[in-house]
């Protein structure tokens, strides 16, 4: 039996893939045969000249791929029977990233011919109407059909006169935050939205950091800094949190109310995942609609392509100020995006593209419950992502710095963080990866990262 001697296929794009296209051309011309012995990993990086992480990554390819087998006693071999389809593929793991929280396009949302549809279907039936500027608050059929999309979460349809249409959930939360909070501060769990740090940052907010449980914000905390801090409003995710993926349950939402109105604060609910529940829980916006600004976004329940989110405002006379404050930076939706989601509603395609992508978003939880169950996470079981504890060995930072120098993006709590302490957590969205089958890749190999010894590693954050 020989042993290989490591090389790094010049004609590959990534190292990790060399090694194994390598191993592929090795075997293919007979340098190797079944049985002959691989050295070990930290032999191969040495060999080679590069970190560990990278022939980590390539082991688990050519484990993936059928190459290789891990024998105890024998070390890792070549694989005793090869199939055809195995020597014949190329190393198909290129960098993944999982940092951006995305709906995952399963085949049967057909969501390709669901657009060209849409944008042909807008454009034949009308004159050049959707080609100009639109209202500000939006369309009054845009503004219809955002009622009847919204109905299901606020127990009926919520007024056409309270609701705006903005073109997308960022530019709508900066807009409100200008409006209401201005010379004045915010609150938030520890763990919050990055877009909210950045929105208060830009407008000079202070953000008071209230403490989290597995219901989300403690109403204890939040009375405190009411009494302390006096803040303006507070920024709630109530559904499937981001990052924590804690869902608020309807009680705990009926307390953070009682205790806004009690000290005149104003509620912003950023709800873009209610879409995902299993069970209807009612908005925030439904019990206390007097000083609750909701915003309701299509891109994560659709596509970050459909830049539409609905607002339902406390007043019709708030829905006026906050087109006033859109003007300056984001004056209306795209008149031609607005239609297509108006037109999705009335016909329906909305809710069963929503359907196919929650259905999706279940089967890539169970596999990162079957790959990841060696670590404690949380997560929704229809989320689009996953709140990872990362083991003691490691920091966040660290981590997150080994899995992008092995190809896949993720997200450390100090990105999420507006607290003193960060805790050693890491967010992965399940939805980016093109298919099952290259998140699963991706998944395993994170399983192998964090069951590395900190200290091989040679990462220094």
């Amino acid at each position: 039996m020989s042993v290989w001697k490591p090389r790094i296929a010049t004609s590959s794009r990534y190292k990790h893939q060399g090694i194994v296209d390598a191993l592929v051309a090795d075997i293919n011309s007979g340098v190797l045969k079944p049985g002959d012995a691989l050295p070990p990993q930290r032999e191969i990086a040495r060999q080679l000249g590069i970190d560990l992480t990278t022939v980590t990554r390539a082991m688990t390819e050519a484990h993936r791929l059928d190459l290789i087998e891990a024998k105890v006693g024998s070390g890792t071999t070549i694989k005793g029977s090869l199939t055809q389809p195995a020597l014949g593929m190329a190393s198909l793991l290129t960098d993944l990233d999982l940092t951006m929280i995305i709906p995952p396009q399963p085949p049967e949302a057909d969501l390709h011919n669901h657009l060209i549809e849409g944008v042909s279907h807008v454009l034949n039936g009308a004159s050049s109407h959707f080609l100009s500027y639109q209202e500000s608050t939006g369309t009054e059929a845009a503004r219809a059909a955002g009622t009847k999309w919204l109905a299901p979460r606020f127990g009926e349809a919520p007024s056409a006169d309270r609701l705006l249409v903005a073109g997308g959930a960022q530019s709508a939360l900066f807009a409100i935050c200008s409006l209401i909070a201005a010379r004045g501060s915010i609150c938030a769990g520890t763990l919050t939205y990055p877009g909210l740090k950045s929105v208060c940052s830009a407008l000079d907010i202070p953000i008071h950091a209230l403490a989290m449980d597995r219901n989300g914000i403690v109403p204890d905390a939040f009375e405190s800094c009411c009494k302390t801090s006096r803040p303006k409003a507070i920024y709630l995710c109530p559904s499937i949190d981001n990052p924590t993926t804690v869902t608020m349950p309807a009680s705990r939402r009926q307390i953070i109310v009682s205790i806004a109105q009690r000290h005149d604060v104003m509620i912003i609910e950023d709800d873009p995942y209610a879409e995902l529940l299993d069970t209807s829980l009612p908005a925030i916006a439904s019990i206390a609609p007097d000083i609750t600004w909701h915003i309701a976004t299509l891109s994560k329940c659709a596509t970050p392509a459909l830049r539409v989110a609905y607002v339902v405002c406390p007043s019709s006379l708030d829905v006026l100020k906050l087109a006033s404050s859109l003007r300056a930076s984001n004056p209306t939706a795209s008149p031609l995006l607005m239609a297509v989601a108006t037109a999705w509603i009335n016909d329906g395609s909305l809710y069963g593209i929503a359907h196919a992508i929650r259905e999706e978003s279940q089967a890539r939880q169970i596999i990162a419950r079957k790959v990841l169950k060696n670590w404690h996470f949380s997560a929704h079981p229809a989320g689009h992502h996953l709140w990872l504890d990362v083991p003691v060995q490691w920091s966040a930072a660290e981590f997150s710095a080994l899995a992008r120098r092995s190809g896949i993006g993720i997200v450390p709590a100090s990105a999420f963080s507006i607290a003193p302490a960060t805790p050693e957590a890491v967010r992965l969205s399940l939805g980016a990866a093109p298919d099952r089958g290259r998140l699963e890749q991706a998944l395993v190999l994170l399983d192998r990262l964090l069951h590395e010894p900190r200290f091989a590693t040679g990462i220094i954050v």
